[in-house]
């Protein structure tokens, strides 16, 4: 899918938006209402066109009116998500917004542990309505490895298989809710907010039903994480189309619920009660299938949110792969095997999806608020003129949110306690790496490439020291010739100098095009030194040792530099001439003096790189042929001690 496709609207890229972004809020009707009524226990219309109001307007304020009408407005290059909202702060606003930033990523990957666990749980375990002697969580187990082998193929070619299925779950609840609100249309009157507010006043425990109401609208954080995936306008045209479905199907819910005579049957569920007899086969069949695309909205979305993270240098480099020539459409190895043992470790401490409830919803409220703090902010700056208007808007947001944070505190000694252990832990590697980060931050990044010139000439002059290669290599984070890292600086000239014929400083560019190679060279020095700028579609491998040769040998029938090599005893019995590949790692210097924190942070950091990519195998680099080095950087003040010599006898001779 090419850019211009991205954000185009058609009809295929609806079909992949309802594919991909409308799994987990399109399946909430499975389980919102049996949570409202306490398993269907609580049938009084004060609390069902109560809990029917609120899930109304919750879906109305968070789903359609922040999130599809002001959020997707707030994308950075196409993308969205929290850190999207971030990248357009960052350098207008203090730096204390890194902080909800962190807590709303941390509480998006807390989620992720848990949504497909319980989605996938609650799909399987209705079926047990036809066998009640299948083997139920080998089959979640099953159905799990699943899920996260096929994301390596990419959301398009899921969202062609999961779309239509999609299709087929949102017609059958529009069916089951016309069915029955056609037989009670009363709960029409359900549209008056009054219903909402009169349940959290009136009815014992009405406030606490709201843990449940929240359950709705869950998958909304997706519609915008996903903006990158499926584009604004597929997401708001299949929004107005899906959120008219489910609400009418809540209608068909409550029409149920209230009509005369209604009850439970054992181990039945209101969303099941409304299906016709003969067709609760293909009930049971589509709902599995549906809550099982459920999980992958949210695994898209985790994508995307870590893509924006490693961007934006709040994670370490991961290997990043594009299924199509969509740069939109990423798949992270390494996350998706994360939220795979992450859901695993869920089943096991968890094993029923009702066990799994009191933990579910808890860390995406958090979120929510972390966004709408974020999302005025840009709004302020964008429309000064307009604060008070967003400000009155917002505060509703606010008021919304922080009665569902409350209304789902109850949970956490149920179970909402792991969710807020998850949280916590991936907020805190996510601070401690962004605190080193800073901590690296003091150090001179750049250093003028005049300063570097005379040396690199009087290092290839000097007979003294030993040529290292004929042809050495640095990749480096400058984008142009007139300066040069400070720890490349360090590498080449503090230790034993470096000698060579052809020193080459090499910058690696990804391009938003999926294919093509490009690259610039510039010299620095005639014939000796040459800054290379060399820029990848996001689709191409990274063969650099073989593209940096092939620059090489096209220098060499230019007449450029001769292409030989400087060892004179097989000069005439090499056809190509050798290369060194020299790349660097920082260290803080031991001289330093950190605090303990500063050392906290330094250890958090260097484990997180350790679960990266190194840097050899991000450049596509033959290790053969690659040298690895350690260069120490000061980030804070140096040991001062003071030193007293006691005594001093230069004289080899004994005294008489």
């Amino acid at each position: 899918m090419s850019s211009e496709h991205k954000t185009k609207l058609t009809a295929a890229g609806v079909l992949i938006t309802i594919g991909i972004v409308f799994g987990d809020i399109g399946t909430s009707p499975l389980y919102v209402f049996q949570a409202i009524t306490s398993q269907g226990k609580n049938l009084s219309e004060a609390l069902v066109l109560g809990g029917l109001s609120s899930v109304i307007w919750t879906l109305f304020l968070l789903a359609s009116v922040k999130y599809v009408y002001f959020a997707l407005n707030a994308d950075n290059k196409g993308e969205g998500g929290i850190f999207a909202l971030y990248a357009l702060l960052k350098d207008k606003k203090a730096k204390w917004i890194i902080v909800p930033t962190l807590i709303g990523c941390a509480s998006l990957m807390a989620d992720g542990f848990i949504t497909p666990a319980i989605s996938i749980s609650s799909a399987v375990e209705g079926l047990s309505n036809i066998n009640p002697d299948l083997p139920i969580m080998q089959i979640i187990i099953g159905i799990i490895f699943a899920l996260f082998a096929i994301q390596q193929f990419g959301t398009v070619i899921i969202g062609k298989v999961f779309g239509p299925i999609m299709l087929i779950w949102f017609g059958f609840l529009l069916y089951l809710g016309l069915l029955h609100l056609s037989q009670n249309t009363e709960v029409l009157k359900a549209l008056n907010p009054w219903w909402a507010y009169n349940m959290i006043v009136n009815v014992p425990g009405g406030f606490w039903v709201l843990g449940a109401v929240f359950l709705c609208t869950t998958g909304a954080e997706a519609l915008y994480s996903d903006l990158g995936h499926c584009g604004k306008g597929n997401i708001r045209v299949s929004w107005g189309m899906m959120s008219i479905v489910l609400v009418i199907h809540y209608f068909g819910q409550a029409a149920l619920a209230l009509s005369p005579g209604f009850h439970l049957l054992p181990k039945q569920t209101i969303f099941y009660a409304m299906v016709p007899k003969d067709m609760i086969i293909f009930a049971v069949t589509i709902a599995t299938a549906a809550t099982i695309i459920a999980s992958q909205a949210l695994i898209t979305g985790i994508f995307t949110l870590m893509n924006e993270a490693i961007k934006l240098k709040l994670w370490t480099n991961l290997k990043v792969k594009y299924p199509t020539n969509h740069q939109g459409q990423i798949y992270i190895p390494f996350i998706n095997g994360v939220l795979l043992v992450g859901c695993l470790l869920v089943l096991w401490k968890f094993p029923t999806s009702s066990e799994m409830e009191a933990s579910y919803g808890l860390a995406i409220t958090i979120n929510m608020i972390m966004t709408s703090i974020l999302l005025i902010l840009m709004l302020y700056i964008r429309y000064p003129k307009s604060k008070l208007i967003f400000t009155a808007i917002f505060t509703v947001f606010f008021v919304v949110e922080g009665v569902f944070l409350f209304s789902n505190i109850h949970k956490i000694p149920e179970g909402g306690w792991f969710t807020l252990v998850l949280a916590i832990f991936f907020f805190s590697a996510l601070y401690l790496f962004y605190k080193a980060r800073q901590l690296r931050a003091n150090i001179t990044e750049y250093i003028p490439m005049s300063r570097v010139v005379n040396k690199l000439e009087k290092v290839r002059l000097d007979d003294k020291i030993p040529f290292e290669a004929t042809n050495l290599v640095y990749p480096t984070r400058s984008e142009t010739p007139d300066k040069l890292d400070s720890t490349v600086y360090f590498s080449l000239f503090k230790k034993r100098p470096r000698r060579a014929d052809i020193v080459w400083f090499l910058h690696l560019e990804i391009k938003a095009d999926p294919w093509g190679v490009d690259y610039s060279v510039n010299e620095i020095i005639d014939k000796h030194c040459y800054h290379v700028s060399l820029q990848l579609g996001f689709k191409e491998e990274h063969r650099i040792e073989y593209m940096i040769r092939k620059i090489h040998d096209h220098m060499v029938l230019k007449g450029e530099i001769e292409g030989k090599s400087i060892f004179d005893c097989v000069r005439d019995d090499m056809e190509n001439p050798d290369f060194k590949f020299i790349v660097l790692s920082s260290r803080v210097a031991t001289d330093n003096k950190l605090t303990t924190f500063q050392i906290i942070c330094v250890k958090a950091y260097r484990f997180i790189k350790s679960t990266g990519l190194k840097a050899a195998e991000d450049f596509g680099l033959d290790k053969t042929n690659v040298m690895e080095e350690y260069v120490p950087i000061n980030v804070t003040k140096q040991y001062q001690q003071e030193m007293h010599e006691e005594f001093e006898n230069y004289s080899c001779k004994t005294p008489n």
